[in-house]
Formats: structure tokens, C-alpha cells, sequence
């Protein structure tokens, strides 16, 4: 049996193909389009997976969408009349969009696969997101906690997983609470991204990255915006905000009022901790502090809440195990803390956390929780998306007239990991790329994490991005206690997808390191990323460090590079210096 999951028209739209329960292909809109984030209807991606799984969409099944769009109309119109007449603006967008595409979803998916509606099945949103963790999972059954700005009403939900392996027991999802639309913890990170100068959807993560250059010294303040109870549930003082009426603000006057006139997203940001160069100005550098003390202050409030809300969740259930989901569940600061600070032992995120991965949530909810199927599935690594054969690859070179040279495997990691050590940055285009925002490993850009001077050229000549950026690390799983004190977690799997930032033990990888002491790691293993583990231990055997420097293989604003022109093109527009794609050498 093959089901076919699918999420869009909000952001980060996507596809996957289960087959049997097992998951054969999974890729986002924005791979195939080259529009970061595109939300449109996944055309692309879904021929990838039908073309992947080898079968024609007369084939499926069934097809899964990842919402109810009925529902979360309902939500809207309602937010609109109660609104009204701020909401005027809000109106005519919604009319245009939903009348125009978004309510007619099931006659879209009907027309572009030519399979019948009753093949077609809604799943809510946070559903998806919780299927898309607990049904990947390791756990037979365990706590269920997803969060996101918003999905039909849902914000923020509580439950447990129980499933049956290998028997005829009924899987099941059960939800305990939820927190509904405009409280949202999700949109309120979103709402200090853009006051902080990012773009909503796009740049919480800069926010994560940028809080650990300030001090939380405007906690008292946020807490004026939000009260929580004891037991993490929470509201909003919606007089702040203007999110749930206008179409181009996310907070109005009154939020000005009590945190000041917020970040230009043209603006540099410097500061004294991040080298900042000569040109900046001293003026500059304290109005950057602030406003590094105000990303400082909503991540240390975020994660305060979501820590009250695991407590409760363990309380109500006492089950040890935790399955997160949602893009709040990206964010990797939080994610280590809720394991540390909490009762439970063991915490599972799918690499695709947030609205992409409800593609393939709301397939294994359909094939799990509505079909009845036992599970045997488990999520272990994230290259579920396109490979180019090296015939294909040496094509494109040839048709470019681009110089390389072929070499064997060994020959091949012997020269990166020289060129690595000689201070070279490399492009990485290896096997099926990755599912979710993070390169770990076969679209990847490398460099020795050795020399902290190696941030800053990364972020100025190679990803064109701000200087305050941080950088992850892959590790060879086996020496994961060199660096850091993870021996007892280290099989949990946010650290196959770095998906949790903790302290170093030993730092030996200060291009890596964050300026609080953190990093985000990859735990690399040779039973899924043979080449590239090879590689990272090759360069291990040569410097005494188990690591390599590992960043997505992108520029700014533009999605990971997913076919070999990409590659190529991406390389000749940055200041990387050798390109490897499968066994081809390309150098500058």
C-alpha cells in the first residue's frame, strides 16, 4: 500500500511516499523551486517521491493532508469579525487566497494526481506534527508535547503515544490539552523576530543564535505580554500585539513603547564579543546589546514556559519518554534544557520538525492511527531526498566545460581531509539529500573547526550572512566524549540531527563553539553516513580531533542546494575552495 503525504500553503510546503508503512521519500517545495520556504502546492516534490517510490499516482492509496483547511478557515473568519474593522486588510487577503486556493485543496490534489476524492483525508495540524514524532520514534509509548505559532486553532499541544509493536492493538495518539489561537507561544518568538529585524518563519533561529550575545535582562517586560500558570499554560495581553489582525505587523505602538524602536533589518550587527570590524560605531555596538538582550530575554522566557509545560505533561501522564514537535521544536538551546530540567529521560525529534514535516506526519498518522497498522518504522537518519548518479554529475560537468578530477574513494578523502587541514573550505554533495533545514553531512559545506578565525570567513566570503552567526559541528559518533559530556545521552536522537546545543567538556573546536560555550553537534555514524564518517575520521587520525566544521550548503536567503548545478553554482558565487561532488573534484 502507498500513501502520499502532503503539507503546504503556509510555509515550508512538502511531500513524502510511504510505502507499507515505511517511509521510501521525502523532500520540500523549496529544493526543487530554489524559493526558500516556498509554500505553494508541492508539484515537484511529489513527483520526486512517485518517481522515487517508482510507481504513477494511480498507484496511492491514499493521500493525507496535513490540516483541516475547513477548520482553519473557521479560525480565521472568526479572528477577522472580532477583529473588524482593523482587520479590514486581513479580509481581503483571506478572501483572495482561501476563495482562490487554499479551500479547494482537495480538487487541486484531485486534479494534479487524477485520483478520486475519497482517496483524500484531512488530518489536523498539530496531529500531524505529533504523528510526525511519536510514529518515527524509538517508543512504544511516550508524552507528546507540539508547538508552533499556530495550526487550525491549536497552538500548543499536550498528549501521549501508545502504540503496539508488531501487534493488532490500536496505535493512538491521545490529547490531553491544548492551548488555542492568538495565545501562542510560537508567535510570540516570531513576534521578537521581527522586532529584532528577521523575517517571521525565517529567522527565529537567528534570534536563538543572537540571545546568546545578550543577558535577559527584559524577562520582567515579556512577562507583562504573557501570564503562565504553574502549569505552563499561558495568554497573551493581546493589546501588544497586532498579529491576529494586520497582514504586514506583528506588534504595534504600545509594544514599541516597552521595548523601543525596533532592529532594522538593514541594520549591522556587531558587537565587541562577535569581532566587530573597525567601521562600527560605539553607538552601535550598545544599541546592538540591546537588542541581544531583548533575544536573550524571550529565549530564556520561551524556554521557562516550555519547561512548565513538560513538567505538567510528566505529571499528567508518567511516562519518561518525550516526543516534541512543531518549529518550536527546533530550537536546540530549549531542547537540552527540557532534558536536563525535566523528569524525562529521552527525547525524540524528527529532523523536519516544523510545518514540512507535517507532510509525513499526517501519512503515518493515516497509516497508523486510521488504517490501524502496526509500527516496526523508525526514523534514524534524514537522507530521504534526491540522488544524482555520478554519470549524471560527470555529465553536467562535462556539458560546462568544468575542469575536475575523478579519484577513488581513498584518494578522495585523503585530499579533502589535507585540503581541510591547509585551512581549504569544501563543498559537500554527496548521496540522497536531507530531509529538514539542517546539512548533516551530504549537502554540506566544511571547514577545520580548529581556528576561530574560521566563523568569521565562513559567514563574510562563503555564506554572505551577519558575523554573530554560529556554526555546528559533525562528530564522530564513538569520540562524542572527547568533547563533550554526553556518554549517557549520546544514542537520543536530537544529536543525530543537531537538534540540541550544550556545553563542551574540552574545546577543541572553537570555530564551533558559540560565544556562551555552547554547540550544536552532529553525531555522525558509520551505519548511515559511511563516506562522510570516513571522512570526519580520516580527519581525526590527522589532528587528534574527531570533529569537522559543518554548515548547510546554501547562500543567504536561498535553500540548500539540491542538484549539481545548484552545487556548482553556489561554489563559483562564494569563496569555497575545492567542491566535491560523489567521487569528482572540482577546485577554483
Amino acid at each position: 500500500m502507498y500513501i502520499l503525504g502532503i503539507s503546504c500553503y503556509y510555509h515550508d510546503s512538502a511531500a513524502c511516499l510511504l510505502k507499507e508503512g515505511e517511509l521510501i521519500a521525502a523532500a520540500q517545495e523549496e529544493r526543487f523551486t530554489g524559493i526558500k520556504h516556498d509554500f505553494s502546492f508541492p508539484y515537484n516534490a511529489i513527483r520526486f517521491c512517485l518517481e522515487q517510490g517508482h510507481i504513477e499516482a494511480k498507484n496511492l492509496h491514499f493521500v493525507f493532508f496535513h490540516e483541516d483547511p475547513f477548520l482553519k478557515l473557521e479560525r480565521i473568519i472568526k479572528t477577522v469579525f472580532s477583529t473588524y474593522p482593523k482587520s479590514h486588510k486581513l479580509f481581503n487577503e483571506v478572501a483572495k487566497n482561501w476563495l482562490k486556493d487554499k479551500l479547494w485543496i482537495k480538487a487541486t490534489i484531485e486534479e494534479s494526481l487524477g485520483i478520486s476524492k475519497d482517496k483524500i483525508l484531512f488530518c489536523k495540524h498539530h496531529l500531524s506534527h505529533a504523528a510526525s514524532s511519536f510514529f518515527c520514534s524509538p517508543f512504544k509509548q511516550a508524552a507528546v508535547l507540539t508547538c508552533d505559532g499556530v495550526g487550525e486553532w491549536a497552538t500548543t499541544t499536550l498528549g501521549a503515544g501508545i502504540a503496539n509493536w508488531g501487534g493488532t492493538n490500536k496505535n493512538e495518539i491521545k490529547v490531553l490539552g491544548e492551548i488555542k489561537f492568538p495565545h501562542s507561544l510560537g508567535l510570540l518568538y516570531s513576534v521578537f523576530t521581527a522586532f529584532l529585524g528577521f523575517k517571521i518563519n525565517n529567522g527565529e533561529y537567528k534570534v536563538m543564535g543572537m540571545s546568546s550575545f545578550g543577558e535577559p535582562k527584559y524577562t520582567d517586560k515579556i512577562y507583562q505580554l504573557i501570564k503562565v500558570k504553574p502549569d505552563g499554560s499561558f495568554k497573551l495581553d493581546l493589546s501588544y500585539f497586532s498579529f491576529h489582525y494586520s497582514t504586514t505587523s506583528s506588534f504595534n505602538k504600545k509594544f514599541i513603547t516597552l521595548f523601543g524602536k525596533p532592529r532594522s533589518p538593514d541594520a549591522r550587527f556587531a558587537l565587541d564579543k562577535c569581532n566587530a570590524n573597525d567601521t562600527i560605531t560605539r553607538k552601535e555596538i550598545k544599541e546592538n546589546q540591546r537588542f541581544a538582550d531583548i533575544a536573550a530575554s524571550i529565549q530564556q522566557v520561551s524556554e521557562g514556559i516550555l519547561i512548565k509545560i513538560a513538567n505538567y505533561l510528566y505529571q499528567q501522564t508518567k511516562l519518561d519518554k518525550l516526543c516534541l514537535a512543531g518549529g518550536v521544536a527546533l530550537n536546540c538551546v530549549a531542547n537540552y534544557r527540557l532534558l536536563r530540567e525535566t523528569p524525562f529521560n529521552d527525547i525524540f525529534i524528527q529532523p523536519n520538525a516544523g510545518d514540512g514535516g507535517g507532510a509525513l506526519g499526517a501519512a503515518l498518522y493515516g497509516w497508523h492511527g486510521l488504517l490501524n497498522k502496526p509500527r516496526d518504522f523508525i526514523l534514524n537518519h534524514s537522507f530521504w531526498g534526491k540522488e544524482y548518479h555520478p554519470e549524471e554529475i560527470k555529465k553536467f560537468l562535462q556539458k560546462q566545460r568544468v575542469s575536475y578530477e575523478e579519484l577513488d574513494e581513498d584518494g578522495l578523502i585523503n585530499y579533502v581531509v589535507k585540503s581541510l587541514i591547509d585551512q581549504k573550505i569544501v563543498g559537500w554533495f554527496q548521496g540522497r539529500a536531507e530531509w529538514g533545514p539542517r546539512a548533516l553531512g551530504h549537502r554540506s559545506i566544511l571547514a577545520d573547526p580548529r581556528d576561530e578565525k574560521m566563523k568569521d570567513r565562513l559567514n563574510l566570503s562563503i555564506k554572505f550572512r551577519e558575523p554573530f552567526r554560529p556554526f555546528a559541528a559533525s562528530v564522530l559518533y564513538e569520540h562524542a566524549g572527547a568533547l563533550f559530556a554526553s556518554d549517557d545521552i549520546k544514542d537520543q536522537s536530537p544529536f543525530r540531527f543537531m537538534l540540541y546545543a550544550l556545553p563542551l567538556a574540552k574545546n577543541l573546536i572553537p570555530a564551533a563553539v558559540h560565544v556562551d560555550g555552547t554547540s550544536r553537534p552532529q553525531f555522525v555514524r558509520q551505519d548511515n553516513s559511511r563516506l562522510f564518517y570516513k571522512l570526519i575520521n580520516k580527519f581525526f587520525q590527522k589532528t587528534g580531533v574527531p570533529a569537522i566544521l559543518n554548515t548547510s550548503f546554501n547562500l543567504k536567503g536561498r535553500p540548500i542546494v539540491n542538484s549539481p548545478s545548484e552545487a556548482y553554482d553556489t561554489f563559483k558565487r562564494s569563496g569555497m575552495d575545492l567542491l566535491v561532488m560523489d567521487k569528482f573534484l572540482v577546485r577554483k
